[in-house]
């Protein structure tokens, strides 16, 4: 007796025959999800940026809006191979007075520019300062700069806050304070 013989399949294979089962199809709701949050993190984002450009960064008491960014009116101090020279100017108004140039030197390990300040609080409310320095050589060419910042200074308090450069530098070095932020806390 020989085994028995069966036609060919005719049609559609049926299950277990040759190829297995196609893959259940993805929906998209994974993406959906994703690109859903990224949207809500891009809103987040553009109302903050919308919120400090509403701010300006100005306080109640700035003598007139828009004052507590100043530019190139704050004293500046020069370092000559780490030794610092104060030059003289008047004491300017708002935020911008708040902030002293303590020291202007290059730092020895790292020859990089560094502004010691002194941040005095002469607003009536506990602020947060926000200081950007800028760092000059002899020919008057712009080194790097520095930021220096100090939250919650109360009303007649005094910080110390150091702003550090990032590029080397030899020889004559002038700090000078660029602009100052002064927002209550």
């Amino acid at each position: 007796m020989s085994p028995p013989q069966y036609p060919p399949p005719s049609g559609p294979p049926q299950p277990g025959w040759a190829a297995p089962p196609p893959a259940p199809r993805k929906s998209g709701a994974g993406k959906i999800v994703g690109f859903g949050c990224l949207g809500i993190v891009l809103l987040f984002v553009l109302f903050g940026i919308v919120a400090v450009a509403v701010s300006g960064g100005s306080s109640d008491d700035d003598p007139k809006p828009g004052a507590s960014r100043a530019s190139g009116d704050a004293p500046a101090m020069k370092a000559e191979d780490g030794v610092a020279e104060a030059e003289t100017e008047p004491e300017p108004a708002g935020p911008t007075g708040d902030v002293t140039l303590t020291a202007c030197e290059i730092e020895p390990y790292t020859t990089w520019p560094s502004a010691k300040l002194t941040i005095t609080n002469r607003s009536s409310k506990t602020s947060n300062y926000m200081v950007e320095v800028e760092f000059v050589d002899a020919k008057g060419t712009r080194i790097s700069e520095g930021y220096a910042a100090t939250n919650n200074l109360r009303p007649g308090r005094t910080a110390k806050e150091e702003a550090q450069g990032t590029a080397e530098a030899t020889g004559k070095v002038t700090c000078r304070v660029t602009e100052v932020t002064r927002y209550a806390s």
